[in-house]
């Protein structure tokens, strides 16, 4: 697990605030009401392989409740799942070595496997059965937003998440790439 410091406090500050940022301004409506094709969480999945699951839980959690703040009333059970895609993608990919320049076909291949299945638990599993028990939606509405949202979160992360984490690998020098001149 990666170490709490105060570097990692500053990136839960700044993934919460780009989070929300991303999430009330770039949101698309999809044709499912009070559901939206949303770019953040290819960034919530950078900031958790960065800093770890606490990083990525507390960055979802505090990013989703402002945004839902801002409409009004904070909507829990997705609050709770960005939280929890968060959380889990920063342990899925805690084997990773981003930090040390190693972004490829491989490591491409593990993160999107991780951020599809974490957001299919997310969404069509956390986010439907929380509506369902905290504010006793509808089980169709619930379950057809949760299939949406899991649809174009599992697309934009695997775009906007890939890319990031391509750019960030590519601007750290690679484990034993440097050597000392004589």
């Amino acid at each position: 697990m990666k170490k709490f410091s105060v570097k990692t406090i500053v990136a839960i500050g700044i993934g919460a605030a780009l989070f929300f940022v991303l999430g009330r301004f770039v949101a698309i409506p999809s044709p499912i009401p009070n559901t939206y094709i949303s770019i953040q969480y290819g960034l919530l999945a950078f900031i958790s392989a960065i800093y770890g699951p606490i990083a990525g839980c507390l960055a979802g959690l505090i990013g989703h409740a402002l945004i839902d703040a801002t409409y009004g009333s904070i909507w829990w059970s997705w609050v709770i799942s960005s939280a929890f895609f968060g959380a889990a993608m920063g342990f899925i990919t805690s084997k990773m070595k981003l930090d040390e320049g190693e972004f490829g076909k491989k490591e491409i291949l593990f993160f999107n496997i991780g951020q599809a299945v974490s957001h299919l638990v997310a969404w069509i599993v956390v986010a439907p059965v929380l509506d369902i028990l905290i504010y006793s939606e509808p089980v169709n509405k619930v379950f057809a937003q949760g299939a949406v949202g899991a649809i174009s979160n599992l697309v934009t992360t695997a775009i906007v998440g890939t890319l990031l984490c391509i750019a960030y690998s590519a601007a750290k020098p690679k484990k034993g790439s440097l050597s000392e001149e004589a």
